[in-house]
């Protein structure tokens, strides 16, 4: 009988899974195979890793115990278990961040050295990176044209998980570690079933009005879905397929198209993990030094005196998650009222989200900061208060993070240092004064982009 190996990555799922058909339709017998890879598990932090672990328990259940785990350098463990196994081939789905895309090259190499290949199959995107270009072949650099060429690829249909995958049995593996000590912290169920009733909810109730709630954080407006896309849990053609077309499905088709261009900024440019975009923006003026480190410091807590952005950075602390408004408007806070570095919030978000996806997310703050995609951010500074009056009216979310500030009213919590009169205003519990004025912030982050335009 012939045997292949299905190596499991951001794809731990067996619905509409392209390489697990590929594997079946190549052999006899296929042995699902899970590399803990200690290159991406030491910088991950405990809620991704426990959502990890979590997910692996549950594909180890779907394939029947037959998941076998191996701890080190996949360039080294992924060949040794195809030779133990007798396979000629491993079956992936294709990588296209900076790191995986280097790991894949040198396992296909080592494997070409023992006489087997890495047969890629499949993406974890709607469309994959590098595939969706212009009339002449080049690459898109804004997202509006991208989007409509985007629009007009072709899609399959999501297919079904196989009935009887033929699985390998009582190949040696290592032990999963304990999960790790979440301290409070919550995170969603992990898991493909799991996923699957996430969708559910999100279709049965939430899709309809999806446009008009996305925005609003107190509302369970979204489908909460970006972790499971991060770990493949379910795959966006599942999602495209479920949500259809209509006012709420083609503004989530918008939001998946975000996610495919983000993803391909980063493939073809991977230096951007790390540098901005436009180049020029890293000559910006930014704050450094004890004052703007303990700037820092009352963002990262949650203490600024902004309730919105206070009630977006506990949710990260308290749930590994900021609703998608709020990361842009911490976000811009940190960059244009605080002038900090966009780097340091990246890595911030990635250091406590449950869904922290480098592309996304890094880009994600490129784009607030004015140093990615965005055709002309200079002007764009988000008004804290504004924002929260307009996205939180009525203060909902803000109360559920900021308990210091139950006992105001509606529009009032947005702004609780003039609800005891006088400059200085009352304090609440405890809860600080804005450690910036806004205004004064503003006018300052739009000159430091004149000085830089006119250089």
């Amino acid at each position: 009988m012939s045997t292949t190996v299905l190596w499991f990555r951001r794809d731990l799922r067996l619905a509409d899974h392209p390489a697990l058909l590929a594997a079946l339709a190549a052999a006899d017998e296929v042995v699902p195979l899970f590399v803990l890879d200690p290159a991406l598990l030491g910088p991950a932090v405990a809620p991704r890793t426990a959502f990890l672990f979590g997910c692996l328990d549950h594909l180890a259940a779907r394939t029947d115990g037959a998941l076998v785990l191996r701890s080190g350098d996949p360039v080294v463990e992924v060949p040794r278990l195809a030779a133990e196994v007798g396979a000629e081939a491993v079956h992936v789905t294709a990588d296209f961040g900076p790191y995986g895309h280097r790991r894949d090259e040198a396992v296909a190499a080592a494997l070409a050295d023992q006489g087997a290949s890495l047969v890629r199959e499949g993406t974890p995107y709607v469309t994959a990176p590098g595939s969706v270009t212009t009339g002449s072949g080049t690459s898109f650099k804004v997202f509006t044209p991208y989007f409509k060429a985007w629009e007009r690829v072709p899609v399959d249909a999501p297919a079904p998980a196989p009935e009887r995958p033929r699985w390998v049995t009582g190949v040696t593996g290592v032990d999963l570690p304990p999960a790790p000590d979440l301290a409070g912290s919550r995170i969603l169920e992990p898991g493909e079933e799991a996923a699957t009733r996430r969708l559910d909810r999100f279709v049965d109730e939430a899709l309809e009005r999806y446009g008009e709630d996305r925005d609003s954080p107190a509302a369970e407006g979204t489908s909460r879905l970006s972790v499971d896309l991060k770990y493949g849990t379910v795959h966006p053609r599942q999602l495209l397929a479920r949500a259809g077309r209509g006012p709420g499905g083609d503004r989530f088709r918008f939001e998946l198209a975000w996610r495919d261009f983000y993803a391909t900024i980063l493939f073809e440019q991977p230096e951007t993990a790390r540098h901005p975009l436009r180049t020029e923006m890293d000559a910006i003026e930014v704050d450094e030094g004890p004052a703007a480190d303990e700037r820092f410091r009352a963002w990262a807590e949650g203490r600024t005196g902004y309730p919105i952005v206070d009630a977006g950075m506990r949710q990260l602390l308290g749930e590994a998650y900021v609703h998608n408004r709020v990361r842009m408007i911490v976000a811009s806070f940190l960059v244009k009222d605080l002038h900090l570095d966009w780097r340091r919030g990246a890595r911030h978000f990635m250091r406590h989200l449950q869904d922290g996806d480098l592309a996304s997310n890094n880009h994600g703050w490129q784009w607030v900061a004015g140093t990615g995609t965005d055709a002309a951010p200079y002007f764009r500074v988000f008004n804290p208060v504004t924002q929260g009056k307009r996205f939180d009216p009525e203060g909902a979310y803000i109360r559920r993070w900021v308990p210091e500030l139950a006992g105001l009213e509606g529009a009032a919590v947005h702004e609780p240092w003039k609800a005891g009169g006088g400059e200085q205003g009352q304090l609440f519990a405890g809860y600080p004064p804005p450690i910036v004025d806004h205004a004064v912030e503003r006018a300052e982050a739009l000159r430091r982009y004149e000085v830089l335009r006119a250089t």
